[in-house]
């Protein structure tokens, strides 16, 4: 049985918060073990936000960078705190030096990168029948034979912030007591393909704030996320820009106090789906198979074409149907329906 235990952290927000079943089922298997994460600094406040993470440490790797000497470091700091087991959950070889160096007894994660000998307890992955990211992690504390998937289904990532850091964050940026705010997260990492069309999120902005006066929209995302949500915001001026102006975590106590999200398929639509807050989630190149919002009040909108899902960073047939002919009346259709149910209860 383990006392202490290791988690290699993915590098994606989103991929973090899936990870948390995995932590959820280790803690009903092992009551008093605890569960350490390393990692990136830009990933650390989803950690710390999970209530089954004991400590969490911050690791400096650049993206795609060896640094060997920075792992090694790494490992001979962790190799004191006398680890049992340590999850890997990134895929790549680098990632499984770091507990080979510190000498961790039990290291289990997928063969990614053909990892022999770096893992010990080896599981693999059928690319041609892909799990849904929370089984695919959460399958990892079994053997690798084992079947997870009935066991897992009643588990769901939850976030919890203190209330005085939802109220501190809101009063930082001026958002008053009282009105309903709705969250827009028009950014994605993975490419313009994920994007629904800065002229649709206008326009739902304009029909919401018409029908709904005194709602504040903000638009939230990283600073690389700020020209998309600058030209939401020159469109619709009564709508706050605070892409790239809260840290990670002031953005993740700002959405537990959200009403609503619209979001692309994002990091941060999984986080308001751990506060199990309404989300609207905007699919089109990407699998909502795969990456699912999971709050219980979660409306995923595709129209399903049959180029769609094509996993393509850029739309490979120029049209991008799949978000453009997504249109805001049909959206704006789905926030009325939520914005009636929630505030006539």
């Amino acid at each position: 049985m383990p006392s202490r235990v290791l988690i290699i952290s993915p590098n994606w927000i989103g991929d973090a918060i899936m990870a948390q079943p995995l932590l959820q089922l280790l803690r009903l298997r092992y009551p008093d073990v605890a569960i350490d994460v390393l990692a990136p600094a830009w990933v650390a406040p989803v950690w710390q936000a999970m209530e089954e993470v004991n400590q969490v440490h911050e690791s400096t790797f650049k993206h795609g960078k060896l640094q060997l000497k920075d792992r090694w470091t790494m490992a001979k700091f962790l190799r004191t705190l006398n680890y049992d087991q340590a999850y890997v959950l990134p895929n790549t070889l680098k990632f499984a030096l770091i507990p080979w160096l510190a000498k961790i007894p039990e290291r289990i994660g997928y063969l990614g990168e053909s990892r022999y000998g770096l893992l010990n307890v080896i599981h693999y992955d059928d690319k041609r029948h892909p799990r849904p990211m929370m089984a695919f992690y959460a399958a990892l504390i079994d053997k690798p034979d084992g079947n997870i998937e009935g066991r897992f289904e009643s588990l769901h990532p939850r976030l919890h912030v203190d209330e005085k850091a939802v109220d501190a964050v809101k009063k930082k940026l001026n958002l008053e007591k009282g009105t309903m705010i709705v969250a827009f997260a028009p950014g994605a990492e993975f490419g313009s393909a994920k994007r629904w069309p800065v002229s649709h999120f206008s326009a739902l902005a304009a029909r919401i704030i018409q029908c709904y006066p005194g709602t504040q929209i903000v638009l939230l995302g990283s600073k690389k996320d700020n020209d998309v949500c600058e030209a939401i915001h020159s469109n619709v001026p009564g709508t706050l820009n605070l892409a790239g102006k809260t840290s990670l975590k002031e953005a993740i106590a700002l959405i537990a106090g959200i009403d609503l999200l619209v979001t692309n398929d994002s990091g941060l639509m999984h986080v308001a789906s751990a506060f199990d807050l309404p989300v609207v989630a905007l699919y089109g190149s990407t699998d909502y198979r795969h990456t699912p919002p999971f709050s219980s009040q979660s409306y995923i909108m595709s129209l399903d074409l049959d180029c769609a899902p094509c996993q393509k960073r850029e739309c490979p047939l120029g049209h991008h149907n799949c978000m453009e002919k997504l249109m805001p009346s049909l959206i704006f259709e789905k926030v009325k329906e939520i914005v009636t149910s929630k505030y006539l209860r």
